[in-house]
């Protein structure tokens, strides 16, 4: 027997969405494999990873194993490196750098986006925030800072410490400088020798106002509130020219800051570069309203690395809530052009957008109506609970937004280094650690 095999590189919304509706489509089907090549054995709910960083939400409990949420799926964890559409074989990288050549008769490429570095000279030297690792890393060095401060002597050293930058004022920057304002007034009790008004938070835009995404009002509530927040400016219309170890250069200023974070875009991934397709000038894959690719019937993409086009011609938005349809869309078309049947074009009007501002206050337009304060804080909480999959994490999820509300936060630091190097390190610095 023939088998066709449909491979899925991705596991984000489009991914693993695409890959749950093909599992009840095809998944019994004898003559179907269906494959899932991601980096991570994890969907991560990204919308709840400012909670994560903060301690709001434990780490694991904003992401669902893949093996989990796909039973007759086959899994590969293995970092996708390559496509060859000639040959149609996937190229991947597992993480002990064993390679795996995986052929396909339907390539669906959701292979999402990452943090665009390519705008601001320097920005190696900031932090991203895309991933599980990149929330601890960021809150470790959050707490770390204030552990320093609450030490420092030096005026200067200690100013810099307590200095946080962000970058871009989009959702993320919003949501993530939102967050940690609120998480620094929880924390700066535990830190007696730190006052709360010497801690510092800065905002970056280059466009005129915050939160590009959403109406003016709603923009300019966010504004009211973050700029209200003890230690907080926003800058707005300033262009961030390079950013060093330490510093970021504005236009006539430089701000000296320990933290700096990015979040001023993204870009799709730089697999797709080399691709032969048609894309975009940014980048992004185009596909017709099927979600299939016009010059190669085989392929389909979605989410944060495709172009699909609305009814006037226009590109949807990159949000979760387009992803986890597109996949639906996408599915049932690959499904429907493997029986020889009618495609359906992907027809989707924004059912609204969301955004936390940390301390139970937010912002948002659902269903046409604008909502601020907290209730959009607590439609966008509820919206993302019933969107991950399993009651068993939406459970665990509900327990910690309930203890979160009975108890402080902790400010315990995730050390993922072993024994070993503790030990070397406390060496280097001239002696040996005594518990």
């Amino acid at each position: 027997m023939t088998t066709t095999r449909i491979v899925i590189a991705g596991g984000g919304f489009g991914g693993l969405w695409t890959a749950g509706r093909l599992e009840r489509l095809l998944g019994r089907e004898p003559g179907v494999e269906i494959v899932v090549v991601c980096r991570d054995n994890y969907f991560l709910m990204t919308p709840l990873l400012f909670e994560a960083c903060s301690g709001t939400l434990d780490v694991r409990h904003c992401s669902l194993p893949v093996r989990e949420f796909l039973r007759r799926v086959r899994f590969v964890e293995a970092t996708v490196h390559g496509i060859d559409l000639d040959r149609r074989v996937v190229r991947a990288v597992a993480a002990e750098g064993r390679t795996y050549e995986i052929p396909y008769d339907q390539l669906v490429l959701a292979l999402g986006a990452i943090t665009n570095q390519s705008l601001i000279p320097g920005s190696e030297h900031a932090f991203t925030f895309k991933t599980l690792a990149d929330a601890m890393v960021l809150r470790n060095h959050f707490i770390e800072r204030f552990e320093r401060a609450d030490v420092e002597t030096d005026p200067e050293r200690r100013r810099r410490l307590l200095t946080f930058v962000v970058i871009g004022a989009g959702l993320v920057g919003v949501e993530l400088f939102g967050e940690l304002t609120a998480f620094a007034d929880e924390i700066v009790r535990y830190y007696r020798r730190v006052d709360r008004d010497e801690v510092r938070f800065v905002l970056c835009e280059r466009g005129p106002r915050v939160l590009p995404e959403v109406e003016e009002e709603l923009a300019g509530y966010a504004a009211t509130v973050l700029a209200g927040r003890r230690g907080a400016s926003l800058k707005t219309g300033v262009l961030v020219r390079s950013i060093e170890p330490g510093r970021v250069n504005l236009e006539g200023e430089t701000i000296e800051a320990d933290t700096i974070v990015l979040s001023a875009g993204i870009a799709p991934s730089p697999i797709l570069a080399d691709l032969p397709l048609d894309k975009d000038r940014r980048g992004h894959v185009i596909v017709d309203a099927t979600l299939r690719c016009p010059a190669r019937p085989e392929v389909w993409a979605l989410g944060d690395c495709a172009h699909v086009p609305d009814p006037q011609g226009k590109p949807y938005p990159n949000l979760a809530q387009h992803a986890l349809r597109e996949g639906r869309v996408l599915a049932g078309n690959l499904a429907a052009s493997l029986r020889g049947q009618d495609l359906e074009p992907f027809v989707y009007e924004t059912l609204g957008i969301m955004a936390s501002l940390g301390h139970a206050d937010g912002l948002g337009k659902v269903l046409r109506v604008p909502l601020h304060g907290f209730p959009a804080w607590w439609v966008r909480r509820s919206y993302y609970l019933l969107q991950m999959p399993r009651l068993s994490r939406r459970l665990r999820i509900v327990v910690d937004w309930t203890m979160a509300l009975l108890f402080r936060p902790d400010i315990v630091k995730v050390d993922l280094a072993s024994e070993r190097a503790l030990l070397a390190r406390d060496q280097a610095a001239g002696g040996i650690a005594q518990n």
